[in-house]
């Protein structure tokens, strides 16, 4: 066994647990370390106080004299818990958070020092913004950026430093961040949701997104993981044989959480109560110490926030724990990869969940407003849906092991698509007294007893609706939520809005009452829309030829899925939106598709050093103690020696093979490598890194699994997948 796996295997087996108590009621922890409305109304001025507020409910600017007051008061509640220094927290492109820390100190001459932040502080601050991605917007010589408070989303402490979560924008006013674009689909789809409530209930004033994400991960010892220099540098295994042993059983699915696991979530759970993240939910999932961590719905905005911060507080909690947090899409082969689901809703300031059902004809037929055109939304952007979640890592995970597949469908259930297929039946234009009480009784009015019984789920569907929200299941264990739910929120902020249009229109020029006004357009939207709607198997062969025909896009790879980012219809909607200029979206584009390239080009050095310089010597050390060995039994059988050293020999000549296999592909890959490096064009560096360098990562994978099952596991130099999977 190599020195660094057997010492790897001997601080695993000789770590003892760190056991965590929970001594304090949930409730009572919750928010503990947020400048939340509850703080705020300790610490503020009623003007103060009510300036936020309106900023938080109304988006009303607060001017300076307001946050100068806000600002102190967040300090001297700060410095009350020992904290000492302060940042502004905010989502950079790189798909990390980033933060600069300053001190509340500073000198006032003749030695003396006082402890000071003001409104200038809390509303600005400079980072060098061409140190950040930003896809042309910013060169190295133009270096100011802006980070600008969000006081939407409340500061936080964070060990001993005052975090405030903040935009990112560049010195001429493009978002550098994912939380801008966010915000801004935030203010499309409430004002677009709200004029649509109107029609239903005069008394909406906001329509918030809500977003819970369930957040999937893997628990691999942090010695064991240390050992691998994939995951060290990939988060993911490049290679290894599947264990004798994977999820087949499916014994871990809702097992028992294990003890060293039970501990780290216990700790993870605590800091998340403190910084007033609401989870809920945690058990094992599919694979061998595969988890997930789940909390309860919150405005979309916070929601993302909440789940950037989570990503970051695990990787330091589990550390403790002597755990490494394996968030990649695909970090083991042959079992199931990590996703993070997105369930996404509606909700007005009435207190009304638009997609879920009520107890009256009304409230259902606003429901059914709400859903059709969802589904609209989707099937006019399936492509620039399936673009939001495009990743190098996650292409590794869609359409494997219960993971939804590229292809971009709506699953709604038998019951629902029957309520649908009557509605289309509707007469055009106006209603006789007689249809709008069969229509209103017999098809809208059964809907809840219809979502009731609605209990099916297709694991295969990429969006799915669930009984009060829709779960886009194809976004990715290591996404910023931000991106997707920018995208859903755009899209279906914009098919409201021509919804509204559409409605209006037969209303003043046909002479339609409401309710058939928006009964006229629902049915011509369900006619146009069946192609999305598949409730089957998303893996089969069948669907990919089905979806064809159906003009759906397959994209399986994200140089290919990215192209809807950029394509003139979507630049039109962001700029309709006010989500994001042109100039945005095509940096956007660029830093996306750089960010692929990078990720394989790490990935190909990484693999090509590993089978050059770990695996091959191996083998051939191996080999060559199989040789040894051959010349012994010749000495020993002289005559017999054909008979008794054929294993051997064929040993020796499998082993030659794959040696052989390895090195011709890493120099393939190489060469490959080099010419793309060599393009210019970002577009076709993608594809070429895609096409041509990628596919050789499962050759060498090939033979390096091979020779792992060949090769004596005295000497093998990496730590194996039974290791890494079953160590607990």
């Amino acid at each position: 066994m190599s020195t660094l796996r057997f010492h790897a295997i001997k601080e695993s087996l000789a770590y003892k647990p760190v056991t965590i108590e929970e001594k304090e009621r949930r409730s009572d922890l919750f928010g503990k370390h947020v400048f939340n409305e509850n703080t705020m109304r300790q610490y503020l001025t009623k003007d103060a106080f009510k300036g936020v507020m309106n900023a938080v409910q109304y988006g009303k600017k607060i001017d300076r004299s307001i946050a100068d007051q806000v600002a102190s008061s967040m300090k001297d509640w700060a410095l009350s818990k020992g904290v000492t220094h302060y940042t502004h927290w905010f989502q950079p492109l790189t798909g990390a958070t980033a933060e600069k820390h300053d001190a509340f100190f500073e000198t006032i001459g003749n030695g003396m020092a006082i402890e000071k932040f003001g409104g200038s502080q809390l509303v600005q601050q400079e980072p060098d913004a061409s140190s950040f991605p930003s896809g042309g917007i910013r060169n190295t010589f133009e270096a100011r950026g802006y980070t600008a408070w969000d006081p939407t989303s409340p500061a936080f402490i964070y060990g001993t430093t005052l975090c405030i979560p903040t935009i990112f924008v560049a010195y001429t006013g493009e978002a550098l961040d994912y939380k801008t674009p966010l915000l801004r689909a935030l203010h499309a789809v409430d004002d677009a949701a709200t004029a649509i409530c109107k029609y239903f209930d005069k008394n909406v004033k906001k329509v918030s997104s809500s977003l819970g994400w369930e957040q999937e991960y893997f628990l691999i010892d942090k010695m064991l993981a240390a050992s691998r220099p994939d995951i060290s540098l990939t988060g993911r295994t490049l290679l290894g044989h599947s264990p004798a042993k994977g999820q087949q059983l499916d014994d871990h699915y809702f097992g028992a959480i294990p003890g060293r696991a039970l501990n780290f979530m216990r700790e993870l759970e605590t800091e998340c109560m403190l910084l007033g993240i609401p989870v809920k939910t945690r058990h094992n999932e599919v694979a061998p110490n595969q988890f997930e961590l789940a909390p309860i719905y919150e405005e979309a905005n916070l929601a993302v926030d909440h789940n950037s911060l989570l990503m970051d507080i695990m990787g330091r909690v589990a550390s403790r724990h002597n755990f490494k947090v394996l968030l990649h899409e695909k970090p083991f082969e042959g079992i199931n990869g990590s996703g993070k689901h997105n369930n996404w809703s509606l909700s007005t300031d009435t207190g009304i969940n638009l997609l879920g059902p009520g107890k009256t004809p009304m409230s259902n037929l606003q429901f059914l407003t709400f859903f059709i055109n969802t589904i609209k939304a989707v099937h006019e952007h399936e492509a620039l849906l399936r673009a939001a979640i495009a990743s190098a890592s996650n292409d590794h995970r869609l359409g494997a092991n219960e993971a939804p597949p590229a292809i971009i469908s709506v699953f709604i259930g038998e019951q629902l698509t029957k309520v649908l297929e009557e509605l289309e039946g509707v007469t055009k234009g106006k209603l006789s007294p007689q249809e709008k009480t069969e229509l209103k009784l017999n098809v809208v009015g059964k809907i809840p007893d219809v979502l009731l019984d609605n209990t099916d789920r297709n694991r295969t569907s990429p969006f799915a609706f669930t009984g009060n929200k829709f779960e886009f299941r194809a976004v990715g264990s290591t996404a910023n939520c931000g991106n997707p739910m920018t995208i859903l929120n755009t899209i279906v902020a914009k098919q409201l809005k021509d919804f509204k249009i559409e409605v209006d229109k037969l209303i003043d020029k046909k002479d339609l009452k409401k309710d058939e006004a928006i009964f006229n357009v629902l049915r011509e939207y369900i006619k146009s829309t069946k192609n999305i709607l598949f409730e089957g198997n998303g893996y089969g062969k069948e669907w990919e030829e089905e979806a064809k025909k159906r003009g759906l896009s397959n994209n399986k790879t994200t140089p290919e899925a990215l192209k809807a980012k950029v394509s003139k219809e979507t630049i039109a909607l962001f700029e309709e939106m006010n989500v994001m200029s042109k100039i945005e979206a095509e940096a956007r584009y660029e830093i996306e598709v750089e960010a692929y390239i990078m990720h394989i080009q790490i990935e190909s050095r990484v693999l090509g050093d590993i089978a050059r310089n770990h695996i091959v010597p191996t083998a051939v050390k191996y080999q060559n103690i199989l040789i040894e060995n051959v010349r012994g039994l010749k000495e020993i059988f002289d005559k017999k020696f054909n008979s008794v050293s054929k294993e051997q020999i064929n040993l020796i000549e499998e082993i030659s093979s794959h040696i052989e296999g390895i090195n011709v592909n890493v120099t393939k890959m190489i060469n490959e490598r080099k010419k793309a490096n060599a393009i210019e064009d970002i577009e076709k560096k993608s594809l070429a890194y895609c096409n041509n360098v990628k596919p050789l990562f499962d050759d060498i994978r090939y033979h390096c699994d091979k020779l792992e099952l060949l090769v004596d596991d005295e000497i093998w130099p990496l730590t194996k997948y039974r290791e890494l999977l079953f160590t607990r």
